[in-house]
């Protein structure tokens, strides 16, 4: 599903990622491991191809990033994100915020996936109307509407409460279970009990 292939990474001068290589099967839950500086989440932003590595080769489901023509349908297409903020835009409803990332021939799937996270009632709701966990469950809806290949998780649970935290992980397991891929960068050891492989980073390096 991922091939990695001597990733490094250079913020200028200071380099964050030393030659990183493994693998990531399709229909795995992977947990990216590691303290603050460890370069966890500059390699979730290369993995989602949001940023361009500095040297190193990424394929993704069989296809290398770096001949990627249309990179933003690439990424909307097969690629959802969540992030540690919801990003939702206030002015939209629940399902208007959805909507805007699906593509045409995928909202026919919102109301499902809606449904299936515990919230169809909030359709017509606007972001501030609703509850900080209920948010980031509308993030996740939002991520797995196009039926994406892999989800690219950056501390989801990072503003939320442990009953919170458990929900979205429970939804993202079940998106694996679903067959899709998931991958979190996250300081929160809860996730290794969701968890199918886990990839530790210090200083920019695989443990």
């Amino acid at each position: 599903m991922i091939k990695a292939s001597n990733i490094s990474h250079f913020y200028g001068l200071e380099q964050v990622l030393y030659n990183l290589s493994f693998e990531i099967k399709e229909g795995g839950f992977v947990f990216l491991s590691g303290e603050s500086g460890s370069g966890k989440s500059t390699l979730l932003s290369i993995l989602s191809t949001l940023l361009k590595p500095t040297s190193g080769e990424l394929l993704i489901d069989g296809e290398s990033v770096e001949g990627i023509k249309n990179i933003d349908f690439f990424r909307q297409s097969k690629v959802g994100f969540v992030f540690q903020f919801h990003y939702l835009i206030n002015y939209l409803s629940v399902y208007e915020n959805i909507a805007l990332a699906a593509l045409e021939e995928k909202k026919q799937n919102i109301n499902k996936i809606l449904e299936e996270l515990g919230i169809l009632e909030l359709s017509s709701r606007y972001p501030n109307e609703i509850s900080g966990g209920q948010r980031q469950r509308v993030a996740v809806a939002r991520a797995l509407v196009n039926e994406p290949k892999v989800i690219f998780a950056d501390e989801p649970t990072g503003s939320l409460d442990s009953k919170n935290s458990q929900i979205v992980y429970g939804l993202l397991a079940q998106a694996v279970k679903n067959g899709t891929t998931v991958v979190v960068a996250s300081h929160d050891m809860q996730i290794e009990e969701y968890s199918t492989q886990i990839i530790r980073l210090k200083d920019g390096q695989i443990l």
